[in-house]
């Protein structure tokens, strides 16, 4: 969950981006920059650090970011340091990248199924949920033994599960339930 005052500098940030012409190489650094910050729990905890200057975080984060991102982008980092919003740099990060995908049109679609799927299966899945929600999709494969076959496809907070361990799960339900009653 993204906090209210994240939101706010990345929505504020992605309308900047727009208005410039430069949201796709923003998009860019955001979300090398987010995940970075994924990636390094030292960094996230040097940054929340109230012990460390504000000074010294904004220029740890121009040596590691200065070169790989847009200056533009160097000049939103030090501005939320600057408004003493380091704390938040990953969920703005994480905000932006949210916002992006609102704008343009892309759902977070996660597929689990027994096995990887093959490559063209997934093609075809993708394509199929791009028709039935009308929505770009962002798939995200998840490969979990235990489903036993089948998939299950969760698209925000529905979950559509044609899995073999479910069906199962159900069959077990039923025939709990008859037992009871007899």
């Amino acid at each position: 969950m993204v906090l209210k005052a994240a939101r706010r500098y990345a929505n504020a940030f992605l309308h900047f981006a727009i208005e410039k012409d430069l949201l796709e190489e923003i998009l860019e650094d955001v979300e090398s920059i987010h995940q970075t910050l994924e990636n390094s729990r030292d960094l996230k905890l040097f940054l929340k650090s109230p012990i460390i200057k504000p000074e010294e975080k904004r220029k740890a984060l121009e040596s590691i970011f200065s070169e790989s991102v847009q200056p533009i982008t160097m000049q939103f980092l030090n501005l939320i340091i600057r408004k003493g919003r380091q704390k938040i740099i990953d969920q703005i990060m994480k905000g932006f990248i949210d916002l992006y995908k609102v704008h343009m049109g892309i759902i977070d679609i996660y597929i689990s199924s027994a096995r990887e799927l093959p490559e063209d299966l997934r093609t075809k899945l993708i394509a199929a949920l791009e028709i039935s929600t009308d929505k770009k999709v962002d798939p995200d494969f998840i490969s979990d033994e235990d489903l036993m076959g089948g998939i299950a496809v969760r698209i925000h907070d529905t979950v559509i599960d044609g899995t073999v361990k479910n069906k199962i799960n159900r069959l077990r339900s039923l025939f709990k339930e008859a037992a009871l009653n007899h």
